[in-house]
Formats: C-alpha cells, structure tokens, sequence
C-alpha cells in the first residue's frame, strides 16, 4: 500500500471514531437531561436531590395589590364551595364537625367570600404545596386558631396520596406533613401569645387565668426559624373586664384591664418579631379578632336568642356587634403598623362578623364531650357562639392568606 493511500486510511479510521465519540457524548448528554425532567429519575433518587419544579402564577391568581379582600359581601354559591366535606377530611375534631354532630341544615357551607373590587384567586392545593416547597407553615394561637389549621390541613389533604403525608401530634403541636413537597403545615397552642397558666395543649385552666405579659421564651423557641407564621389571640383575654397578670416579678400578681394587659402582651410579641424575624426568608401575619355573636338583638332587635337557628349571615352594611372589641382592634393595628414590614395584619373581623349563621351552637363540644339532649334544648346557656362549623367560616380567611402567599412568590419576596 502506498504512502498516500495508508495516510488516507488513518484519516477515515480517525474520522469515524470521532463521529463515534461523538454521538455516545450526544446520546449520554440528553439521556441526562431527560434523567433530570423525569420526576421519577434515578439521578435524583440515587444522589438525593429534589427537583423544583416551576410554580406558574397566571393572571387569575394576580391579587391587585391596590384591592382591599377584607371589604366586600357574602354571595351564595352551592357550585364551588364548600372546598372539601367532613367525610373526606380525617383531621377535623368533634367541636367542628356540626353535620356529623346533628345540624340539619348545610347552608353556611356555601357561602363565598367576594371582594368588592377584585376577585380572590380560586383555591388550588398543589399550586399551594409548590409555593409551600421545603417549608413550615404554623397557626399560633388559641381554639379559633386549631379550626384555622384544620381547616387548611383539610384544603390541601385529598390532593395528596395516602402513604404520602402523615399527622402527628406532639403537645403543644399538631403537625401535618405533606413528603412529597417537604411541606410541614403545623399548629402550636398558645391561647394568649405570651406565656400563662393556661400553656397546656389540653390540661389548662378557663376560668383562673394568669398571664405573664414580658415572657415569651418558652413558645417563641418553638417559632423560630419558620418560614410562615400566623398569630391570633383574642377570646380567651375577654372572659372578664380585668385579667391576672404579671410583669417582670413572676411572684408579684397584679390585676390589669384587659385592654392594658393585651396591649402589654403584643407589644412583648412584636419585641420578639422585631429582633427575630427576617422578612427577607420568613412572614408573618397577625389575624384579628375573630368575632362572637352571643345576642341576637344585636342583629334582629326585640329578639332574645344567641346565634343557634340561624340560617343566613347578617345582611347590614358595616354591621360590628359587641363581640368585637374595638379597642383591641386599635391596639393590634397600632402595634403592626408599628412593626411594619415584618407582619401582614389578615383583618378578618368585619367579613366574619357578618357570619352568625356559621357557629357551632349546639352541635359540637363543651369541655370535651358532646352536648347531651338536654343541653341541646338549651341554646342559650349552652350554645356556643364562638367556635366555627368546619367547613365554613375558617376556609374563607385561608383562602385569603393564600391569595397573600401566592401574591408574595410572584414578587420573589418569599
């Protein structure tokens, strides 16, 4: 063989082994890459990494930041609401499940909050647990504030497979778990914020209550470090005008006003959140007062009932029963306005007051057990007309705190 044709020979020879080298570093390219956007890859599974997929927020869940959601009107929709039922949602308590516990009507299920000058984003649970990705959201606060939690636990809940999301409880928590999204919704009791006698998740006192107004420590451990935070604490400071406290001496015993007292307590908190919290990595939300309707003169005049038997919310502009004390509103609104950016106030007093047909009344729980038949028959010494039917009321202020959370991953504040 000649010269030329041997040069040739290796020059074909080279040419196929780099075409060869070639397509095994195209084929072994994209099978990577399709290893990567399979949800089920052994890359991921082998090395332990968590893909993210990418949350698309459309233009139905735009919240107009100029909008204000807490004005607007209860409109009826049997179609899309109620947003779950008792049968499909495990995690509901007896003192909340008033279908199961006998009320004959279903009515205050399907009434819709609507804003008056926008609309709320329609509630999506997986477009949730994506926002919610590889973090912790916690519902801090009193008996209210546990129908809060279950409330969104029940929202997201039948979106996700059995074998992937958990309960647990672990006193003064509740925890959900959602594995699949490393999404840990959590509840934590705490009925004044700041630390009382009354700490116990179940074994505290009602009626002799002391409240120590500068201490926080032992709960506020427990906060740190949580991507989502929302408080509420109003009922329990309201069971007399004056309320057992102490301040720095935890042996002197002081009796305060309520008023005093509570604004003493928030402004413990918002010391805490201050030196805390950073708005950069975490929010926090502050929801007001959830409202009573204990007088049904208050709505109907001349009459002489509570809330039980009633089938429609109140239907007045602007209508504030006794059950809200404004006062303490003011104080709350001081004392975030004060705080600033760290802390959204969810002010869902007015829409709820609104709402007196959503009570518990006689069908759920009082000290733990099921009204009996007697005290059934007594409404008005029995009835509770503070503590809200699950679903109802509650799903309303989640899907508010929603629209906020999906408005904040928009703006790449969150």
């Amino acid at each position: 063989m000649s010269k030329q044709a041997s040069a040739d020979s290796r020059m074909i020879q080279s040419f196929f082994q780099l075409v060869l080298i070639s397509l095994l570093v195209i084929g072994s390219a994209r099978w990577i890459l399709d290893e990567l956007k399979s949800n089920k890859s052994r890359i991921f599974n082998l090395y332990g990494f968590k893909q993210k997929p990418a949350v698309f927020v459309t233009k139905d869940d735009q919240l107009n930041e100029s909008c204000n959601v807490f004005e607007g009107q209860w409109v009826w929709d049997n179609v899309s609401y109620p947003l779950y039922t008792e049968e499909s949602c495990p995690y509901l308590v007896k003192q909340t499940t008033c279908q199961r516990n006998g009320r004959p009507d279903s009515s205050y299920q399907n009434w819709r909050w609507q804003p008056s000058e926008c609309d709320l984003p329609r509630f999506d649970a997986l477009k949730l647990l994506d926002v919610l990705r590889d973090k912790r959201l916690m519902f801090i606060g009193d008996s209210v504030q546990r129908s809060t939690f279950e409330s969104m636990i029940c929202m997201v809940q039948s979106v996700i497979p059995d074998n992937k999301k958990s309960f647990h409880r672990r006193s003064p928590m509740k925890i959900f778990k959602a594995e699949e999204y490393n999404v840990s919704i959590e509840y934590y009791w705490a009925p004044f914020i700041v630390e009382s006698i009354s700490d116990h998740a179940t074994n505290h006192t009602v009626h002799k209550r002391l409240v120590n107004l500068d201490a926080i420590e032992k709960h506020s451990k427990s906060w740190e470090g949580v991507d989502v935070l929302v408080f509420e604490s109003y009922v329990w400071w309201m069971h007399q005008p004056k309320i057992n406290a102490t301040c720095g001496d935890t042996s002197k015993v002081q009796e305060y006003n309520v008023t005093t007292a509570y604004k003493m307590a928030l402004e413990t908190w918002a010391k805490w959140l201050e030196k805390k919290i950073n708005p950069v990595k975490q929010r926090v939300f502050f929801t007001s007062m959830s409202p009573t309707h204990l007088w049904s003169w208050e709505w109907n005049p001349g009459s002489d009932g509570t809330c039980y038997n009633e089938l429609y919310p109140i239907d007045k502009p602007s209508y504030w029963g006794t059950g809200s004390n404004q006062d303490i509103m003011k104080i709350v609104g001081d004392v975030v306005n004060r705080v600033g950016d760290k802390v959204t106030l969810l002010n869902i007093t007015q829409l709820s007051e609104y709402r007196k047909d959503g009570h518990t009344t006689v069908y759920g729980e009082r000290r733990g057990k099921l009204l009996t038949k007697e005290q059934r028959a007594d409404p008005k010494n029995y009835g509770d007309c503070i503590h809200w039917c699950l679903p109802g009321v509650p799903d309303t202020w989640n899907e508010i705190l929603y629209a906020y959370l999906l408005r904040s991953h928009r703006n790449n504040n969150f």
